[in-house]
């Protein structure tokens, strides 16, 4: 006879080798995996933003009927492809990739108060650059005044966006980033990678800790709530590894290891403080080996499209969804959508970060 001890009273999904092993043996999802902390419908309004990852996020989220808000379309008659290349149809807004929680912040700050922005531009050859994405525009601004009207067209697009939706799903995807000491204007990528140009004596690298991490988590949900009260937050985190990392000494696999394990540490605990926050395992999902799938392409970095659909999959069967539950809406708003989606089949993924890899030495 076995003692009844706490382990004789817990369920099934407690213990590996009935949630764990049985599953990867039938092929199918974990079953409560994911136990949503609320409801969310194919109807409600979802905003995705933050690292690659995300965009995979977006197009499936698309590809399964859910509604994705796109606050900031591409001007008219701008095909798909292009437009992409200008940093539309890529999240809800033209923010482009999001990957640290210092980011959003800077982000959600602004378009609340605008006039409290960052001026900083990047000028070389006669085109301008801003230092929060300057990837959306390949050849750059023609002026100042072009640049700080886009941005203010997205920090428009931004309040409307949280104010006018459910869901707000946030992943996270580095701690590291490079920020202005005399500002401290944290930027999207490190001056001269992109664009501008590297100073020493004025940039500065951070590498986030776990108590700035929550910091910033519980300033960007008070941010969400000022926008709208019934707002709820989903958080992810991104299973793409660095491209590479400029912490001191260290190699890039400890360098992934300790700013995924930041972040899902920071993600998980804020999950428990707050009932309208909520953690989904994509993480898990794509990184684990118990699991004995094929998550990653050759180059061990990539998310592999049916990687993509497992994760997905997990996310259907959370909400109670099944396949042929999903229904596909129609209408004007449906060529963007099947756009996004298109690009996520067709491994479309815009991730500024890789371009780092330029710069290693060598070029085999």
């Amino acid at each position: 006879m076995v003692a009844a001890n706490p382990y004789s009273k817990l369920p099934r999904r407690a213990y590996w080798r009935t949630s764990v092993e049985r599953a990867v043996k039938s092929g199918g999802v974990l079953p409560d995996l994911w136990r949503p902390a609320f409801q969310i419908t194919t109807s409600d309004p979802v905003i995705t933003t933050g690292s690659c990852f995300a965009q995979h996020i977006s197009s499936a989220l698309v590809r399964s009927g859910f509604t994705w808000v796109e606050a900031e379309r591409a001007p008219f008659g701008l095909c798909a492809a292009v437009a992409r290349q200008f940093g539309y149809g890529v999240f809800s807004v033209r923010t482009g990739n999001i990957y640290t929680t210092r980011m959003l912040l800077q982000w959600l700050n602004w378009a609340i108060e605008p006039d409290s922005q960052d001026r900083e531009i990047w000028a070389a050859d006669g085109a301008f650059f801003d230092p929060l994405r300057p990837q959306i525009e390949p050849d750059g601004f023609e002026d100042e005044g072009e640049l700080f009207n886009a941005r203010r067209a997205t920090f428009t697009a931004l309040r409307k966006a949280v104010q006018t939706s459910s869901v707000f799903i946030f992943t996270l995807g580095l701690t590291e980033l490079w920020e202005n000491m005399e500002t401290g204007l944290a930027y999207s990528s490190c001056p001269g990678s992109l664009a501008g140009a590297f100073d020493p004596a004025v940039h500065a690298f951070r590498n986030l800790t776990y108590p700035e991490v929550m910091a910033d988590l519980e300033t960007i949900l008070a941010l969400l709530r000022r926008l709208n009260p019934d707002i709820r937050l989903l958080l992810t985190v991104s299973p793409v590894p660095l491209a590479a990392t400029a912490a001191d000494a260290q190699h890039v696999l400890t360098a992934t290891t300790y700013s995924k394990s930041v972040l899902r540490a920071a993600a998980g605990a804020f999950r428990g403080m707050h009932d309208d926050v909520d953690y989904f395992p994509s993480y898990e999902i794509v990184t684990s080996p118990g699991l004995n799938r094929q998550m990653y392409e050759d180059d061990r970095r990539s998310v592999t499209p049916d990687g993509v659909d497992f994760v997905m999959q997990h996310f259907l069967h959370g909400l109670g969804i099944e396949g042929d539950q999903v229904v596909v809406p129609s209408g004007p708003g449906r060529r963007i959508e099947e756009a996004v989606a298109r690009a996520a089949e067709a491994h479309d993924v815009i991730c500024e970060e890789i371009v780092l890899d330029r710069y290693n030495e060598d070029r085999d």
